[in-house]
């Protein structure tokens, strides 16, 4: 990744002739927000005095806290590919700060980055590599978003049937020029489903590049005339998306996870790491599958993990150990999706994979077998659980989680319970097609 100076930014935005600095950060729902410049204003922005009103924000601050100020992250500097010249804009990635100068403890960025201290006061860095699945859909003659889609393809299929591979082959060459390093691009199981694989990287700059690759797919996509969603599970009977997060710590430049003495490569740090995620899964799942479409993913038969297990061969659980070894030795937890805010979701992964070692837990066997194919007596037997089956069902257990607590800090554990639990009200009281469907006729 480059590294830039104020300087180094004022000469590139002079010489390439950027006209706007779009101001990017992220709410604690994980969506996208921005505030634009004029090139003017630049000096103004580099010395962190670009104040903003977050009682506009969801999750931020009442309107008598509202005064806040942008930080920009300069090294995440990038002129934005798809701009014309008369429109050519660059990007930075933000902090946000109070009016007093201290971090805001809304910050899904500043919870990230007190999950990193928290790694390196055990001497560990934290790399991770997401893999996002999204869908790519036709748009209505108003514009609007539908699902329909003329592509019947399937996993790894060639050749396209409408305009999903050229559209996902423009957004791979886009997010080479904004510097990802794309390892793989590919269609996925279900129709209209794709995949794009980029090179895993420090934990801060992967969850602004999940954050940045959201955005290039639906920029993108709309100049294809298509419309980019990451919602979870937008098709009946279709496999849905998840966002399978890589996690992998190094110590003193070696993947502290790797041990080649044991049967799976593992080290005692990689096994604790693992019982942490599996001990504190169930009050994560509310931040790993955020809304109630999540859940949707997440039944036995279409490949979504749900249940709480770990194996080095197989899919079905909860975790799997990639066969790749040495550097590249990992953990990968299988049930997050696209629709969670990355910053939130990686941190506290790293908090229970942290907490899990600093208790020296130790997880169960592995279970190598098909979990899916285990009645519910077996699994029983085997001490074998379920994730949350609904959304309401993970707010009960991050609400009463006081780790989760810590980990996110008072003020956006308050907020996300706030707005979850308002999502899930209107969801349970909400009349669907499907009931009208069933029952308008028979009683």
């Amino acid at each position: 990744m480059r590294r830039y100076s104020k300087e180094d930014i004022i000469r590139i935005t002079e010489e390439q002739g950027v006209k706007f600095i779009c101001l990017q950060f992220t709410d604690i729902l994980g969506m996208l927000k921005s505030v634009t410049v004029t090139t003017s204003q630049l000096k103004k922005v580099l010395a962190n005095d670009c104040g903003f009103d977050g009682s506009s924000i969801d999750g931020f601050v009442r309107i008598e806290e509202s005064d806040m100020c942008l930080h920009p992250d300069l090294d995440s500097f990038v002129i934005l590919p798809w701009q014309t010249e008369a429109r050519k804009t660059a990007r930075l990635i933000c902090d946000v700060y109070c009016a007093d100068g201290t971090p805001f403890a809304g910050d899904p960025r500043y919870v990230l980055r007190r999950a990193i201290k928290a790694a390196a006061d055990l001497g560990y860095t934290v790399n991770v590599g997401p893999e996002c699945e999204f869908f790519l859909f036709h748009l209505d003659q108003n514009g609007k978003p539908t699902t329909e889609t003329f592509d019947k393809g399937g996993y790894f299929e060639l050749g396209p049937t409408d305009r999903g591979e050229s559209c996902r082959n423009d957004i791979c060459l886009v997010l080479e020029k904004m510097g990802f390093e794309i390892e793989a691009a590919h269609h996925e199981n279900a129709n209209a489903q794709h995949e794009i694989d980029f090179k895993y990287d420090e934990v801060l700059r992967t969850a602004d590049n999940v954050m940045t690759f959201k955005y290039v797919v639906k920029s993108v996509a709309q100049q294809h005339g298509l419309y980019a969603t990451f919602m979870p599970k937008p098709v009946f009977g279709q496999c849905g998306s998840g966002m399978h997060t890589n996690i992998s710590l190094f110590k003193d430049g070696k993947n502290a996870f790797y041990d080649e003495s044991d049967p799976y490569g593992l080290s005692a740090a990689a096994y604790g790491f693992i019982a942490g995620l599996m001990e504190h899964i169930k009050s994560m799942t509310l931040l790993t599958n955020p809304i109630v479409n999540s859940y949707k993913r997440l039944v036995p038969g279409y490949e979504a993990p749900v249940y709480i297990a770990w194996s080095a061969k197989n899919r079905s659980p909860l975790i799997r150990i990639p066969s790749a070894k040495g550097n590249a030795t990992r953990v990968e937890l299988r049930n997050p999706d696209p629709a969670a805010n990355p910053y939130l979701e990686m941190a506290a992964a790293i908090f229970a994979g942290l907490d899990g070692i600093k208790r020296g837990l130790t997880p169960p066997e592995p279970k190598d077998s098909n979990i899916y194919s285990m009645t519910s007596d077996e699994r029983h037997a085997q001490g074998i659980a379920s994730l949350p089956k609904t959304l309401g069902e993970a707010l009960h257990e991050f609400k009463h989680c006081d780790f989760m607590r810590d980990c996110m800090g008072e003020h956006i554990f308050k907020k996300y319970i706030e707005a979850k639990e308002a999502e899930w009200k209107e969801y349970r009281t909400r009349v669907s097609q499907w009931e009208i469907d069933k029952y308008l006729g028979k009683y």
